[in-house]
């Protein structure tokens, strides 16, 4: 079926852009060479081979025309394609782009703040020379061999460089000493550069340098020799040869290659210099990336780079099919749940964070979204041997009650706990064992069996400041040069609104903030407190889902939202999924509020409930029937139903109040995207004897 899906998507991919053989033949003074102008649906002929230009955002690709022989018999089961245009990835690359400017910006600026200070730094060693050199004019005579002692520029362009280093804790890189030589004086920009490691048509490579303005150079590199031809071409086409570097090498073996020369690069005090690692490294595999993650941590900037990162493969992390592949991959294990695709952003960002940690790199996950059939995640990356302490704390272990009602309970692998200094002036964190386990092997609520997942990511998977900064940029984008702006508004709108900060975390917040507006430098103690910092109230529920387990009608979102805010906990929903509820109450106020429902607004016919079944056991309907069961079992189902009717007893009251429950709608946004056409989703791997693991889109 998937090769069926193929074949279609690519006969209309076709069908709309390319003219009928016989009208292009009709008009053959149309069709023009390589050189001309590029063009949307313009034909190109070069090397006899016809091409069709298809435009996306400011980059034009060339497609190849297809023969009237691959239009009449192309069958299902030979979906052969080559590289070409899938129109599908164009939110993927609009984001990217997008992401890459707001992330660039802030980048670039610190660039110039540490040229300008080391500039300051080499000046002021250099007037210290020449004060020496007035005050003692007969010692730049003295030597043994003749020589002069004065100090070269060179020399004291090497020593204000230690000192720079020294001061701001950050390596100098070969675009620090070009603005050193007076580059940056003349106005060039300090360079900024990305890898498109798997470009495939060279696509994204084409709208990084067409777009972002202050991107210096972009290397687009494929495994595929017709990938290269194309992305060759493509180049040309659009008049980028002085931007784009075409790469024709595997992926891992250009990331290592550059990650050993940056090890064999030494000065003569064994420190490493003139680093040529990317600003931004793109990942965009057709599958996992999870072969890559190693190289390309260590080959994006480590003094704050930005890794973008694509998994194709939801199959494998967001199912229960294939548990050992997922941990093969990823190091963790998946669930079998409805919040299954916010478990697969988790698994994602473990495994880069566990590649990264190995050399002392930690990561600040950006962004982190599950869109359609795959995950986009955007991670900065720094080197900080003492950050990454905290990540063992960052960890967790998920306990799924997967088989019955589908509450679930975390358990941290460490703890990051704060002790007070010596001096009382404040705080110092102790990274020690995890107590458990926290939960029993029947759950709670239901008593079905709990089964385990992970370990994964427990912190936050969004910076709302990231995001702010992206939807700065999107209200500056073209909607003509960016297509799906719709769709990047609601969906970066629903992932800010889902972060649920705790009470310290809001305190922290509006203090940092304040010492901000005053001028003053935020307390460092809230760096160790980001640092240490969980999510503890990750993934959602569907109440559909719930509503089907405790056979009952489910309530509309807007009294559900209403009952919960009126108990005094927040709501929000999930990127994720449409229809999801995302919220800080617990478990056992979740139940009581869809208890209160159907008690209130829609009972249910008991005899339709099965006892021994979760929604027997959530509704209680064990304490008006006499149970026929062995006494152990007995016993313990009667203490656990005496528990939960005191517990039940000192619940508050609960109103459905819908106008509480309804969320601000002034503001229309897409949140969630529908199918845009039938048998849409991913195509298949184009043809070329390449590693699994490379993908050709």
């Amino acid at each position: 079926m998937r090769a069926l899906f193929a074949a279609t998507s690519f006969r209309r991919i076709f069908t709309r852009l390319i003219r009928p053989t016989h009208q292009i033949r009709t008009m053959a003074s149309a069709a023009k060479d390589i050189t001309a102008p590029p063009v949307e649906k313009q034909v190109i002929v070069h090397e006899g081979k016809r091409y069709v230009t298809v435009k996306e955002g400011l980059a034009h690709i060339l497609v190849p025309e297809p023969s009237e022989e691959d239009k009449e018999n192309l069958r299902p089961d030979q979906a052969v394609r080559q590289v070409f245009y899938n129109p599908i990835q164009q939110y993927n690359r609009d984001l990217t782009v997008l992401a890459i400017k707001a992330y660039g910006k802030e980048a670039v600026q610190q660039k110039q703040a540490s040229h300008s200070k080391l500039e300051k730094i080499i000046e002021k060693k250099r007037k210290r020379e020449a004060q020496k050199k007035e005050q003692q004019p007969n010692k730049a005579q003295k030597g043994a061999d003749g020589d002069k002692a004065t100090t070269s520029a060179e020399t004291v362009q090497r020593e204000a460089k230690d000192a720079a280093e020294q001061e701001t804790d950050v390596p100098v890189d070969k675009g620090d000493e070009q603005a050193t030589n007076g580059e940056a004086k003349k106005g060039k920009q300090p360079p900024f550069t990305v890898l498109d490691a798997l470009s495939a048509s060279g696509l994204r490579a084409l709208r990084y340098a067409h777009e972002i303005p202050f991107l210096t150079s972009v290397t687009a590199n494929d495994l595929l020799a017709t990938a290269v031809d194309s992305i060759k071409l493509n180049v040309k086409h659009n008049r980028l040869q002085d931007k784009v570097n075409v790469c024709h090498d595997d992926a891992l073996a250009h990331m290592y290659t550059l990650i050993a020369k940056e090890l064999r690069a030494k000065d003569p005090k064994g420190k490493p210099t003139l680093s040529e690692k990317y600003d931004v490294v793109d990942l965009d595999p057709y599958g996992t990336a999870a072969p890559f993650l190693d190289a390309a941590v260590q080959s994006v900037r480590d003094d704050g780079g930005l890794l973008c990162v694509t998994c194709t493969d939801s199959g494998v992390w967001a199912s229960n099919g294939y548990p050992e592949k997922c941990y093969s991959l990823y190091g963790g294990v998946p669930v079998k749940a409805w919040f299954s695709h916010e478990v697969g952003i988790r698994l994602v960002l473990y495994s880069i964070q566990t590649a990264a940690a190995k050399y002392g790199l930690t990561i600040e996950p950006l962004l982190s979204l599950s869109i359609d059939f795959y995950i986009r995640v955007f991670v900065r990356v720094k080197k900080s041997p003492a950050a990454v302490k905290f990540q063992g704390g960052k960890n967790m272990m998920v306990y799924n009650c997967d088989s019955g009602c589908g509450a679930w309970s975390t358990q941290m692998l460490m703890r990051n706990k704060p002790s007070p200094n010596k001096k009382g002036s404040g705080v110092f964190y102790k990274h020690t064992f995890a107590q458990g386990p926290l939960v029993d092997k029947g759950c709670e609520h239901c008593g079905s069996t709990m089964h385990m997942a992970g370990p994964m990511y427990g912190g936050r998977i969004h910076s709302p400041d990231f995001i702010k900064c992206v939807l700065s940029e999107l209200d500056e984008a073209p909607t003509d040069v960016y297509g799906t702006t719709l769709r990047i508004r609601g969906m970066l709108q629903t992932a800010l609104e889902e972060i649920l900060l705790t009470p310290d975390e809001q305190e922290a917040e509006k203090a940092k903030e304040e010492a901000i507006k005053a001028g003053k430098k935020p307390d460092p103690a809230f760096k160790e407190a980001e640092l240490a910092a969980v999510d503890p109230y990750p993934f959602y529920f569907h109440p559909a889902t719930i509503s089907g387990i405790l056979k009952c009608s489910c309530p509309p979102e807007a009294p559900l939202k209403g009952a919960l805010r009126g108990l005094g906990y927040r709501v929000t929903r999930s990127h994720c999924k449409p229809g999801s509820i995302k919220t800080d109450a617990p478990w056992s106020i979740i139940w009581h509020v869809f208890r209160e429902w159907i008690r209130q607004k829609a009972p249910v016919k008991e005899d339709n409930i099965k006892p021994g079944t979760p929604g027997y056991r959530l509704l209680r309907l064990g304490e008006k029937k006499q149970q026929q069961e062995e006494q152990t079992e007995d016993a313990e189902a009667r203490k656990e139903q005496q528990s939960e009717q005191a517990e039940g007893e000192k619940m508050p009251e609960v109103v459905f109040d819908e106008q509480l429950g309804r969320d601000d709608k002034t503001v229309k946004l897409v949140r969630y995207q529908a199918n845009p056409r039938e048998n849409w989703g991913p195509l298949n791997r184009a043809v070329g004897k390449v590693p699994s693991h490379h993908r050709k889109d």
